[in-house]
């Protein structure tokens, strides 16, 4: 489970939001499945709508650029972006994502590995709405300032608390990954962060970082499915 800061500017925000002010929203509950459909009471943006679309698409490329989501996630295929809307008494009670998912408009599937959260509303606009993630060490809660993201294990069961006050409104997708493995996706993350981090205090010479870089993607090499 990895946080992302500052994912968009707040002046991204601010375009993201007024964007989705005038798009038009659907019932969220019509676009579960199975045993989620009976506990998600939600809106969710047309995704057929072309502004919609081209927030997806300005997100896509975001996360295509990034590169603390490209380390943490290690993606492979990406599902285009959704937009949800909680509005008070509005929830998504414990869930866990859908395995195999239809890219939409295309015959393409992914495998869900890892799915992440964009927060697009700040902590002071709504009371709850926090994304309550089943872990090893017991539940995670997050409510993140409007901007930051949250990557989790798509395997994990989660919810979204009720909302009391306000409008809480996010970015939700999920990706297959090269390393569908959690556990040796995380080792390779943090073995990521550590070479970056000497590589920026310069705590290693050229030989030494070229060694870890060498064991990173050799160990990369061995565990990626494509």
């Amino acid at each position: 489970m990895v946080v992302i800061e500052e994912m968009l500017s707040a002046g991204e925000v601010r375009e993201f939001r007024a964007a989705l002010d005038s798009a038009p929203w659907l019932d969220g509950g019509n676009t579960a499945a199975g045993m989620a459909a009976d506990v998600k009471r939600n809106g969710q943006a047309d995704a057929a709508d072309d502004t919609v679309r081209s927030l997806a698409n300005s997100l896509l490329a975001r996360l295509g650029q990034h590169p603390q989501f490209t380390a943490a996630a290690l993606p492979h295929r990406i599902f285009p972006p959704c937009f949800n809307r909680y509005g008070v008494s509005e929830t998504y009670g414990f869930h866990v994502d859908a395995a195999v998912m239809r890219i939409p408009g295309t015959p393409d599937v992914l495998r869900s590995d890892v799915s992440a959260t964009l927060f697009l509303s700040d902590p002071s606009e709504y009371d709850g709405g926090e994304l309550v993630i089943q872990t090893d060490y017991g539940e995670q809660a997050h409510k993140l300032p409007a901007g930051s993201m949250v990557v989790y294990p798509s395997s994990s069961l989660h919810r979204v608390t009720p909302v009391t006050r306000g409008v809480r409104v996010a970015a939700i997708t999920w990706l297959q990954s090269l390393v569908p493995c959690n556990h040796t996706r995380a080792t390779l993350y943090e073995l990521d962060r550590a070479i970056q981090s000497l590589m920026s205090s310069g705590g290693a010479g050229r030989e030494q970082l070229d060694a870890l870089h060498n064991v990173y993607h050799n160990l990369v090499r061995q565990h990626a499915q494509v």
